[in-house]
């Protein structure tokens, strides 16, 4: 397009600022390109009209068909100057036509497939699509596919993927849990995390992370042991970072409730942590060490969760090791998870082991450099806990000592 071509305002985009191709109108009265007003609303979950700022209540997009006729015939007439028209765009799917689809697939096995198939497609092209196959209970139909022990394989992990790439929202992934056969839908991910294909057992993962998130306490608190299972063995496996974030985040969203705790401990959840935690391409990113920091804490605060740590020879040492080398949220964690066990599991032999790994100086350290006080906190009640039997550490102040002479 020539520079010289002065495009009319009400032709670009408010959010992206280049020419719509598919105009469309929100509630608020502003018209915007519809793969811009989509990403928005959709994509990055936001309710607001990015012009007025008001509300937008109502997520259907009407196309401006004269605004975009005006538009193509604009583009035509400059044509001679290198625009190029824009082509008329495809309507968006309806719901009358994803229910007709999903009933007819229930009549063959092959109509399935070509169903699921389809549905790809149409997820494939936009975000409002997506709203459309969930208005129409597309997940709720792929849900009972997954969750169908006479499904095939390639059907199930093809559901899968598929209630995956959907992105379904908050209250339909309460929909799915609460529903009759809500607990259908978690014991066939945890199923299907244990077996199949790795791709499956990752989409399992994340599907499982984004239901118990919107789960109520009760819900979480009566899970069964074998999610706890096979969340460590998605941990061992390492098939994907995005599958091992999510089952961390499992772990920090359910070991706080009820008898969680112990599931995680009997699981083997502290062992698995602090290999990861050894792993030096896992601590690469941030946040991974930061949650699995957090899950230690968690199980730390139980007694056979304070016994299993100091079962791994290697436990004191990991976690000494990241205080004040990831992030301040991880060094708070490191420092209460030694705080839980100096407190409740002090002995003469892990005192001095915690002196010889350097728990004291680094605890020293936490009090002189720039940190968040409760980690302070933490580190000052630990060091003057046990000031007597660490007198002799260079590192102590004269004021720890003397108010613990021996």
């Amino acid at each position: 397009m020539d520079e010289e071509i002065e495009i009319p305002p009400f032709f670009l985009c408010p959010i992206s600022l280049e020419i719509m191709k598919d105009p469309v109108i929100v509630s608020t009265g502003i018209t915007y390109d519809r793969d811009s007003i989509e990403k928005w609303l959709f994509s990055a979950k936001k309710n607001s009209c990015p012009v007025t700022k008001q509300d937008i209540t109502d997520a259907d997009l009407t196309p401006n068909h004269t605004l975009r006729r005006l538009i193509q015939s604009w583009c035509t007439l400059n044509a001679s100057h290198g625009v190029e028209r824009i082509p008329t765009p495809r309507p968006p799917i309806s719901k009358s036509e994803i229910e007709k689809l999903l009933k007819d697939s229930a009549s063959s096995h092959q109509n399935l497939a070509k169903c699921l198939k389809r549905l790809r497609h149409i997820v494939s092209e936009n975000a409002s699509n997506k709203r459309c196959l969930e208005a129409a209970g597309v997940p709720e139909f792929l849900a009972t596919i997954v969750s169908n022990k006479d499904s095939s394989m390639s059907l199930t992990d093809e559901a899968l993927s598929l209630l995956y790439h959907l992105d379904t929202s908050e209250t339909c992934l309460k929909n799915l849990l609460n529903n009759k056969k809500g607990n259908d839908i978690v014991n066939s991910l945890t199923k299907i995390m244990n077996r199949g294909i790795y791709e499956s057992r990752a989409y399992a993962t994340l599907l499982l992370k984004n239901i118990l998130e919107v789960a109520d306490p009760m819900q979480i608190m009566t899970l069964k042991p074998a999610i706890f299972t096979e969340v460590v063995q998605i941990l061992d496996d390492r098939i994907s970072h995005k599958a091992t974030k999510s089952a961390l985040h499992i772990l920090v969203n359910v070991c706080p409730w009820g008898r969680n705790r112990h599931k995680a401990v009997e699981a083997g959840v502290i062992s698995m942590i602090i290999e990861l935690l050894m792993d030096e391409s896992f601590s690469s990113d941030r946040r991974g060490p930061e949650m699995a920091m957090v899950v230690l804490d968690l199980l730390c605060q139980c007694a056979e969760g304070r016994a299993e740590f100091l079962n791994h020879g290697a436990a004191i040492a990991v976690v000494c090791k990241k205080i004040l080398r990831v992030s301040q949220t991880a060094s708070d964690r490191a420092v209460r998870v030694l705080f839980s066990v100096g407190r409740f599991c002090a002995t003469p032999a892990l005192l001095n082991e915690m002196l010889q790994l350097g728990v004291v100086a680094k605890l020293c350290l936490v009090l002189q450099v720039s940190c968040g006080s409760k980690t302070k906190e933490k580190a000052k009640e630990l060091l003057k806990l046990h000031a007597r039997v660490w007198r002799d550490s260079p590192c102590l102040t004269r004021n720890m000592i003397l108010a613990y002479p021996s």
